[in-house]
């Protein structure tokens, strides 16, 4: 078994996140995850709130507050909607801790001193109005390369090159319509170039792995064709300082806000370590395992629009700080550190067919969804439905629908009338007498399911997974109506034998669905006797700054180690049953309607 790193999407904290952000890296990594604990392996998941950046202080300024109260607002929102929606961190943290800030500066040292920063003069993009940065992706225009409209200041998503804000063909804030002003800045920037061999080295193995989903892997090695430096420091007042001499006492020069967010991955697996007793426990998801030894894997859960920071720019950070690139370099504090072994994006998710925007009022906040609907009916929708490898669209005719015809008349369904009947006929699990063939068929299918959806969940292909695991419940049924337990009358040993198989069917089923609906899945077994936490759900604990003195904020953690193992596990006969409450809330289809009224559509 592996160490296994679930590094997950840092959302950011200017405002709420809606079911679009979630959809992308919450619910997938968190499938993911719980999968890998039931099958044995080591998982560290980590994330947290990304803080930084010129979208903050705009955001603050608009609600007449300071940066760190909107951030720390926000980061308490966020925190209650992923928990909300069960996701399973070991640490779910923010950047602007003292921890943070820390290891964003070593690994920005170790880059330096390998000889991978370059100090170059930009045109930066300043807002007439405020006078502030604009950062790369607030200012769009046309592409001059492909001549698209609707490209960004850091790339363009129809061709995929990367681009500077200056290049673009009359280009405009996003914030205000206005043209932005070009004037001449001193930046540090990345030298790409320096790690373009050693990145598409990197590249071509995973391709030839065959593992990542290719779309990703298309996008991911065609940026590395008009490759070129990239400035790693902007001006802007809110961010972390440059650690170096010149930089670090200037107060307009910070870390540009990608170059710190995805450092989060390491610093947050740090604080964890150190929140644990054991300082260095980081370490062995981190730094290459003793020859002999398996190797830890890592796995990086985001957006299709966050592809080229986590295939080529945090990979470049890496490989520069490890002294992987064209120049050589030394080893530095935290050693050899180790490359995504896969960049897990996911496509856009959009909303009765139009794009989310929350100034446009076309949004879905968690909040609400969690308010209104159960978690894991939005769970299972965002893993049947969700734009795992291509655009997909959230319509509430199909939420309902999904939610009506596949988890309560399905799954739901299945549960109920198995519990009703040992309920009804025995009033615990009845001991089976001799199986038909159609009992140890029925039995083989749902064992056998257990290697086909494991496999599919550790791949990341979802939709194949749980519509696997929902064939598997369709045969059940099938069973089910086949054998009439509900007819069988005057032979008590054949019903018990048909109910015991049913129980141990649904046992079966649940364990294969509770990666996808752990609320559910705990609420199931404790129909079927037993105690309810299969799938132990994250807590949110209020901490305090390791490093900063009187500050403290809200963390999600949990402890996993309860968790369920992937495989049978056999229903005990004579465990007592009563008759259950349905598991899923059948919705009302006129709520379409009024969902729909409360969108303006």
């Amino acid at each position: 078994m592996s160490k296994v790193l679930s590094a997950v999407a840092w959302p950011y904290a200017n405002g709420p996140r809606h079911i679009g952000h979630v959809a992308g890296f919450g619910v997938p990594s968190d499938v993911f995850s719980r999968y890998m604990r039931m099958a044995g392996h080591d998982v560290l998941m980590i994330s947290g709130s990304d803080e930084h950046g010129t979208p903050i202080l705009i955001a603050a300024d608009e609600a007449g507050v300071t940066p760190q109260q909107l951030a720390d607002e926000n980061h308490r929102l966020i925190v209650e909607d992923l928990v909300g929606l069960g996701i399973a961190y070991d640490l779910y943290t923010r950047t602007t801790t003292g921890n943070h800030h820390a290891v964003a500066q070593e690994l920005f040292r170790g880059v330096y001193e390998n000889g991978y920063f370059l100090e170059q003069t930009m045109y930066g993009a300043i807002s007439p109005s405020t006078g502030r940065t604009l950062p790369d992706r607030y200012i769009e225009g046309t592409c001059p390369i492909c001549k698209e409209p609707g490209a960004r200041g850091d790339q363009c998503d129809a061709c995929g090159n990367q681009l500077d804000p200056h290049d673009l063909i009359d280009p405009v804030s996003r914030i205000n319509g206005e043209t932005p002003e070009f004037v001449e800045t001193q930046h540090l920037f990345l030298d790409l170039p320096a790690l373009a061999d050693a990145l598409g080295e990197w590249l071509d193995e995973r391709d030839a792995s065959g593992t990542w989903r290719p779309n990703v892997i298309k996008f991911s090695k065609n940026i590395l064709s008009e490759i070129r430096p990239r400035a790693m420091t902007r001006d802007i007042d809110w961010g972390i300082a440059v650690p170096l001499d010149g930089w670090r006492d200037n107060p307009t020069k910070k870390l540009y806000v990608w170059f710190d967010a995805v450092i989060g991955y390491l610093s947050s697996s740090i604080e964890w370590a150190r929140r644990s007793g054991d300082p260095d426990a980081w370490r062995q998801w981190w730094n290459p395992a003793a020859e002999g030894d398996a190797q830890p894997l890592s796995y990086y859960f985001m957006g299709k629009d966050n592809i080229t920071f986590h295939s080529q720019i945090w990979p470049a950070e890496l490989l520069a700080y490890n002294g992987q690139g064209a120049k050589g370099g030394a080893a530095h504090t935290y050693g050899q550190l180790n490359l995504p072994t896969e960049v897990v994006s996911s496509e856009y998710l959009t909303m009765e067919g139009k794009k989310f925007s929350s100034s446009k009022k076309v949004v879905i906040y968690v909040a609400d969804m969690l308010e209104r609907y159960q978690p894991d009916a939005f769970r299972y929708f965002v893993a049947a439905a969700g734009p795992e490898s291509q655009d997909s669209d959230f319509s509430w005719s199909e939420f309902v629908q999904r939610t009506n015809s596949e988890l309560v008349a399905g799954w739901g369904n299945l549960v109920s009338r198995t519990a009703t009947l040992v309920a009804k006929n025995f009033g615990e699990i009845p001991a089976p007498a001799a199986l038909a063939s159609a009992d140890e068929a029925i039995l083989a299918s749902t064992l056998t399911a257990f290697d086909t959806v494991g496999d599919l969940i550790g791949r990341n292909r979802m939709r194949n997974a749980i519509n696997e695991a929902m064939r598997t419940v369709a045969e059940v049924n099938k069973y089910v109506t086949d054998s009439e337990p509900w007819k069988i009358k005057e032979d008590p040993e054949r019903l018990g034998t048909v109910l015991f198989v049913m129980a141990q069917c649904v046992q079966d089923l649940n364990t294969l669905l509770s990666p996808f609906l752990p609320f559910t899945a705990n609420q199931i077994d404790e129909i079927l006797g037993g105690t309810g936490d299969i799938q132990p759900l994250p807590q949110i604990e209020k901490v305090d700054d390791l490093d900063l003195e009187g500050r403290s904020y809200p963390v999600i953690t949990g402890d996993y180690t309860g968790i369920r193992s992937w495989g049978r596990h056999d229903v005990t006969v004579g465990t007592p049953i009563e008759k259950p409450t349905p598991v899923f809330t059948k919705l009302d289809p006129a709520l379409v309607d009024e969902e729909l009224a409360r969108l303006g559509l």
